[in-house]
Parts: C-alpha cells; structure tokens; sequence
C-alpha cells in the first residue's frame, strides 16, 4: 500500500514541507501520496501582508491559489478546516466529517491570534494576520476616508514587528489625517529585535508622528473607543479602528493531542522534528518548541519555519528509504522589516542597512523565498514592469 503522508497547514511550515517533499529523488517504489490541508484556498505569503493594505501589491502576487502552487507537483490539496486527529487510529478528521488515513503527519497549522484578551477585543478589534483581516482593515480605511472624517484615529495594540510595520503603513496611506498611536506593555518598542532596527523602527515612527504609549495594556475596546491602563490610571480614548497584533495561540485541535506539551501548550519536539515519543508525527512552525542540534531554541518565526521545511521533507523521505535523519540545525539569517513605501531596515549576517536600499534588499529576499520558480518569475516580472507601466498611466 502507498505510504501517506499529510500536511496539515499551508503556511511556510506546511506548503514548503510538501514542496520540498515533492522534489526529493523518490525511487518509483518509495513514491508516497502526499496530502496538503488548509482551510483556504490560497497561500499567504504573510511577511508582504502590509503592501495589500496600501495597494503596493496585489492580492495574486503574495497569496496565489494552491491549486496553481502545486500543479505538476503530485501533491494532493484538500481545502478544509481539520475538526480531529486521532494518533492512535492515525486519522485525521475534516470538516463534513470526511477522513484521511495516514502514515505521516505534519503538524503545521500556525498560530491564531488571540482575541479575547480584554473586553471588547473579538467584536471590535482587527487582527492583521490573514488575508480576511487585510481586506477588512481596507474595507473601514476606505470607509473613513470616504466619509471626510477630519481625523482617522487608528490604535495599534502591539510594539512588535507587526505593530511597527502596519503602523508605518498606515500613517503613510493616512498622511495629515492619520492619528496613529501604538500600545506597547513593555518599555519599548520590537524588545527582542537588534539595536539597529530599533532606532531605525523609532526613527521613522517619529518622522510619521506615531505616537507610542509605553507601559500601558488595554482594559476594554467598543464600537469608537478604547480603555487604556497606565500605571493604574484608565483614559478612555475615541478611536476609529483597534488593530490587534499581540499573542499567538495554538491551535485547540493541536493542543488537544495526547503528546507532550509546554506551559503555551507548543509540541515538545527533538532535534530532528519529530514530536516527542510520537517519531511518525512532525510538528514545525509556531506550534513545536524546541532546540536545534546546537541546543539553540528555536525561534517561532517565518525563517525558521521555512528552514524547518526542508529538515522535515528531508527526514520523511531518509526515515522511508533507510537513511540518517538530519537534526535541524537554525541559521538566524537577520531581520528585515518594512518602514513604510520605500523604506525599510535589515540587519544580520554582518549587514546593516536602511532606506530604500533595505527596501530593495527586503523585496529581492521575499521574491526568492516565494514558493515556485514560476510564482518568482511571474512576480518579479510584474515588480520590473510596474514602473514603466506607472510612467505610461501618468503620461
């Protein structure tokens, strides 16, 4: 019977680990099925999520289908939400009640935002992690400044990556309208980010005049205004929009599993990214916690999850054609992060840069993690292209 191996999850943990799955020199009798799960249909490529709320990029060129990611792959895609995984039966259970029966199973569902972290947040609040949350932050934004509103009061709760991207976007798009401020818990801005992205990040949230609360957490969030705590004292300001960037929560099917678990309910896993006393099971991503073979803990970010991809790909296909597996082993490659059009920071690997060679950097970067060599080409001529085309519509 073919060996089944199922992927559930199409972010960079998942959609990389099927791809990768999909080039390894299979002998025709070791061929295995292959099966990606998500519950939609198409692929975010979340690091350019902000570009889609200021209309630098278009929704094709950072989130296209699966369907056509995985043409001439072999990969089989399912959409659908995973409602159940029963380890023993080696079953996973869909939506509707369908069922997959596998040999192999990648654990890489990601993370959700938590959004029951103070009154008000899930009736009033936007995340800004998938699509849906983009689309509906540029639905009220159009809405606002339809409606001539003198002010568009945004509030960011979150000083990290997230926060600060968004922020900087945002205050461009707005221009003189925007009152942007971020809330941070901490006493500053992107805690755990080198120095020299900080005061790049700080730099250019102050140019935009984004005003940052530190100290402060938030009490309640309504239809128009937000509670802020700050060192016991609760303002209560009027805002147009809460933006929600803050916490990651495992996913319930996950957390549900009899493996072992930390104290965030992340999957124990080895250096090789098996789950712990589960060796048919992989869990990556957001949702595993673990040391690399250098004992080094790896972080729960997009680079490591895409380096996670290929160690997992690799160690399925070595664990079925009686080979080594390889203990990952986590390159920090640096940071980038975007500060608005044009405008950007990256520091690692012995490089420190900002502006808009940084900017240029960061895209040159993301064009080539992109998940095919087709999608790559089709972006990149688009990204070549658009300024010519700009020229001709202007004139």
């Amino acid at each position: 019977m073919t060996h089944h191996i199922v992927i559930l999850g199409g972010g960079f943990g998942g959609l990389y680990t099927a791809l990768a799955l999909s080039r390894l020199p299979w002998e025709k009798s070791d061929q295995p099925d292959i099966t990606l799960v998500d519950q939609r249909d198409r692929f975010l490529f979340a690091p350019l999520l902000y570009e889609l709320v200021t209309g630098e990029l278009q929704t094709w060129e950072i989130a296209p289908p699966y369907e056509e990611l995985l043409i001439n792959t072999g990969i089989k895609f399912r959409q659908s939400e995973v409602e159940a995984i029963d380890l023993a039966a080696r079953t996973v259970t869909l939506q509707a009640g369908a069922e997959l029966n596998y040999d192999n199973l990648v654990l890489a569902l990601g993370g959700e935002t938590p959004m029951d972290m103070a009154p008000g947040v899930e009736e009033h609040a936007i995340a800004f992690r998938t699509l849906e949350d983009a689309y509906r932050l540029k639905e009220k934004l159009r809405q606002l400044e339809n409606a001539n509103a003198d002010k568009v009061r945004v509030a960011i709760v979150g000083g990290g990556y997230s926060g600060v991207e968004i922020a900087c976007k945002l205050a461009e798009r707005l221009g003189n309208r925007g009152r942007i401020r971020i809330v941070e818990r901490a006493t500053e801005i992107l805690q755990n980010s080198p120095e020299f992205n900080q005061k790049a990040a700080q730099k250019a949230l102050s140019d935009k005049g984004v005003w940052i609360d530190y100290e402060t957490t938030v009490t309640e969030v309504t239809a128009d205004t937000l509670s802020l705590s700050y060192k016991d004292q609760v303002d209560t300001l009027p805002v147009d929009i809460v933006l929600w960037t803050v916490g990651n929560r495992v996913n319930p099917v996950v957390t549900a599993l009899p493996v072992p678990q930390n104290q965030r309910q992340q999957l124990q896993v080895a250096p090789t990214l098996q789950v712990v006393e589960h060796p048919e099971l992989f869990a990556l991503g957001d949702l595993a916690e673990g040391t690399d073979v250098d004992g080094n803990r790896v972080p729960t970010t997009a680079q490591a999850a895409l380096q996670q991809a290929d160690y997992a790909a690799w160690n399925i296909w070595a664990a079925l054609t009686g080979r080594p597996l390889l203990p990952f082993r986590y390159q920090h490659l640096g940071e980038i992060m975007t500060l608005g059009t044009n405008n950007a920071t990256l520091a690692g690997l012995g490089v420190k840069l900002e502006g808009p060679a940084a900017h240029l950097m960061r895209r040159l970067t993301y064009l080539y993690r992109m998940p095919t060599l087709e999608h790559q080409l089709r972006v990149g001529l688009n990204w070549i292209t658009q300024p010519v085309r700009d020229l001709l519509s202007a004139s």
